[in-house]
């Protein structure tokens, strides 16, 4: 199997929890994150302060916030071919565990 190999080198804020996000390749995506914003790592990043301190690790290519939330590079850029729908399903299974264990 496979693993595409590929980095994070740029980005830009263009609205609401969306970024426009630049690749290695030359390729560009615009990402709404906000259908995932839910979760441990995720959720805290809905307060639009801390998603706009995103920033650009050098280190492991990809975007990361003060919280220690980040994105695989991958993950990012397949992210219209299925994996942001992916993981907004899984994050409405975490928003689910979220509101149930709140009002216990």
């Amino acid at each position: 199997m496979e693993h595409l190999l590929i980095n994070v080198v740029d980005f830009e804020l263009v609205g609401p929890y969306t970024l426009n996000v630049t690749f290695d390749d030359g390729q560009t995506r615009t990402i709404d994150f906000e259908p995932v914003l839910y979760g441990h790592y995720y959720g805290p990043l809905r307060d639009p302060n801390l998603f706009n301190q995103v920033r650009l690790d050098p280190e492991i290519a990809t975007l990361v916030w003060p919280n220690d939330a980040d994105f695989d590079p991958v993950t990012l850029y397949n992210w219209h071919q299925g994996e942001g729908a992916e993981l907004a399903k899984r994050a409405l299974q975490w928003r689910e565990t979220q509101l149930n264990s709140s009002s216990a």
